[in-house]
């Protein structure tokens, strides 16, 4: 009996021992993503948005990451930063940049970052404004309701009404804003209590689509063909199968790499946005799971190798590749208070972190509704709307173009589609919690809709488009 006892407590001794390991490697691996998402989400929502970080904290940040409901935070002011502790171990301090935001420090130091050579120098100082007494897009004055023709203005309201109205305590919407775009004219919009028309909101994977701007206006400039092998260095060696991967397969999510898009503790995309120095390295590391063009697949990695991609064109010809993105688009259309976010390495985060107020976002969907040309100048090169919202044969539902979402419906079955109830022509750039920027082409139509939508069936794209095209006479 008593060595039955020892060879039982033996047995238990080294169970506890194993689940003690095994816990502490958990932990370990999921403190980063629980410290670092808290960490950057208050650094951006606090000196990008300048919106309460306390509150960010409640509404936001605890509804989309458990793990956040074991941390704790810091805000400096002072040096504007923001750190992030879980479990009382790990720490992750997200730093704010003037011109180009918010950033984790991994990999690197605080010093090596502020060293980089991003945004030229005094450049928050030289900001454009938009003026008060220019109407929308060229200034900041809303369009009065008698020069809108053909729209019923009341049904528009009541539409914007379901879209702020909350189905229930438990299935909360957390719509902040809703901008509607008629023929060129901002002919309705409204703003949550705590949120405002100048304030920029993160738009997630709708950054996507920015990438998809940035390459276009080289394609414009003849500095990159999307027809040709893509310039990843990592894949330069000549038995390297991922060599062959274009620069339109990773556009269009069609490359083969075995990149995991799922955002939980040990899986690619959180250990890449919140454990990696650099986004674009972490995911062309990955090895061939088809051949390129072998399935269609949507990958923030594949994003962020386009991003780096980007950058390594412009700095051939820029001391400041920002202000490459600034100069060439941003500024282009108006979008004056757009922030795109880098990570640790200095590359913009071409998958998810690009900011602007709705009011600049929908700026952004009325360049691609008005073919790529703003106030009579090409921005985007000719055909490249066209490209971009033209079905990746390997998506089923015809639902993904290049680094844009898609309404297309199956080939041979056009009813069969993302949203039933809206015209096949519309298309989006789409994030995480259901921000949307959306282009109707057929409707001369443009919405932009921001929220913190935590449960997915609290939102539906289907009806809300539905909901402004029964204004429609």
């Amino acid at each position: 009996m008593r060595r039955w006892v020892k060879v039982s407590l033996g047995i238990l001794a080294g169970i506890v021992i194993a689940v003690g390991i095994g816990a502490g490697w958990f932990a370990g691996k999921t403190g980063p993503i629980g410290s670092g998402f808290v960490a950057k989400y208050l650094c951006s929502s606090t000196f990008i948005s300048g919106r309460d970080p306390e509150t960010a904290f409640v509404e936001d940040v605890k509804p989309a990451n458990i793990l956040a409901t074991f941390a704790s935070y810091a805000i400096n002011r002072e040096e504007k930063s923001a750190t992030g502790n879980l479990y009382g171990m790990f720490n992750l301090k997200a730093i704010y940049r003037e011109g180009c935001g918010c950033s984790l420090i991994v990999g690197t130091t605080e010093k090596e970052m502020h060293a980089q050579k991003l945004v030229p120098p005094g450049f928050s100082g030289s900001r454009p404004r938009h003026r008060e007494d220019f109407s929308w897009p060229a200034g900041s004055r809303l369009a009065e309701n008698s020069s809108v023709e053909g729209i019923d203005m009341v049904k528009v309201e009541k539409a914007i009404d379901a879209a702020f109205a909350e189905p229930g305590p438990d299935n909360l919407r957390k719509t902040r804003a809703v901008v509607v775009v008629h023929d060129g004219k901002l002919i309705a919009e409204r703003y949550a209590s705590g949120f405002h028309k100048d304030m920029p909101l993160l738009g997630w994977s709708m950054s996507k689509s920015v990438t998809n701007a940035l390459v276009g206006i080289l394609v414009k400039d003849g500095k990159l063909d999307i027809m040709q092998p893509a310039p990843v260095p990592e894949w330069q060696k000549n038995d390297d199968p991922r060599g062959r991967i274009t620069l339109d397969q990773l556009l269009r999510m069609s490359s083969g790499l075995a990149f995991e898009e799922v955002y939980a503790p040990l899986a690619d995309a959180t250990d890449m946005l919140f454990g990696s120095y650099d986004f674009a390295a972490f995911a062309a590391a990955k090895p061939l799971e088809t051949e390129p063009d072998g399935k269609w697949y949507y990958s923030s990695g594949t994003a962020n190798i386009v991003a780096r991609i980007v950058r390594k064109t412009v700095e051939k010809e820029y001391a400041y590749y920002y202000q490459f993105i600034y100069e060439k688009l941003f500024d282009k259309i108006g979008m004056y208070s757009a922030v795109l976010e880098p990570d640790a390495s200095g590359t913009f985060v071409g998958s998810s972190y690009a900011h602007a107020t709705p009011r600049d976002w929908a700026r952004f969907g009325q360049l691609y509704l008005q073919d790529g040309v703003w106030e009579g100048e090409r921005i985007l090169p000719e055909g490249w709307v066209t490209y971009t919202t033209t079905p990746t044969p390997g998506a089923p539902k015809g639902e993904y173009g290049a680094h844009f979402w898609l309404n297309a419906g199956n080939s041979e079955n056009p009813a069969d589609r993302r949203w039933p109830q809206a015209p096949r022509d519309e298309y989006e750039a789409s994030g995480f919690q259901e921000q949307k920027v959306i282009v109707v082409p057929s409707k001369n139509l443009v919405l932009v809709r921001f929220g913190a939508t935590s449960v997915r069936s609290a939102w539906s794209t289907d009806e809300f488009i539905h909901n402004i095209l029964e204004a429609f006479h």
